[in-house]
C-alpha cells in the first residue's frame, strides 16, 4: 500500500536564526504526521474508553532522523509516513520529508503499545483491529 502523505508549512518557530529548520523541529513534525495518519485510519491517538477499561497509549522507545538537505522558513514539506514493522507490542514508523521532490530528511520512530492504568503504563499486545488498520500503510 501507499504511504500516508501529509503536508506542513515550515513555521518561524521551526527555524534557527538563518531561517533553516532546526534539527529538533523534525521530531514534533514526525509525531504530528503519525497522529494525522492514525486519525485517518480511525484510530484514536489516546482514546478515553467509556467502558471503564484502561486507554491505550504509545510511548516512544526510539526516535532518529537523518538529514539530507536544508528546509527553510515557509517551505511546504511533504511528509510520507509508512508503517515499517508491526511487532507483537510495538509499531515502527518511517518518515520521508521532501520539498518539490528534493529529499530533506528521513526519520524513524518506534512506539510501544501500553495501557494507561491507575498505577502506570503496562505494555500490551497491539490490538488486532489496530494491526489490520495499520497494514494499509505497510
Amino acid at each position: 500500500m501507499a504511504a500516508f502523505r501529509t503536508h506542513r508549512r515550515v513555521e518561524f518557530r521551526d527555524t534557527d536564526a538563518a531561517g533553516i529548520v532546526h534539527f529538533s523541529a523534525f521530531f514534533p513534525m514526525m509525531e504530528a504526521a503519525e497522529h494525522e495518519m492514525l486519525r485517518s485510519l480511525g484510530i484514536a491517538v489516546m482514546p478515553r474508553p467509556s467502558d471503564g477499561s484502561d486507554p491505550l497509549t504509545w510511548p516512544r522507545i526510539s526516535a532518529q532522523c537523518d538529514y539530507r538537505a536544508a528546509a527553510y522558513f515557509e517551505d511546504i514539506l511533504e511528509i510520507d509516513v509508512r508503517v515499517a514493522k508491526i511487532g507483537s507490542t510495538s509499531v515502527q514508523y518511517e518518515f520521508s520529508f521532501s520539498r518539490a521532490s528534493l529529499a530533506i530528511a528521513q526519520g524513524r520512530i518506534t512506539a510501544v503499545c501500553c495501557r494507561l492504568t491507575p498505577t502506570g503504563l503496562v505494555k500490551t499486545p497491539v490490538p488486532e483491529e489496530h494491526r489490520q488498520l495499520l497494514q494499509k500503510h505497510v
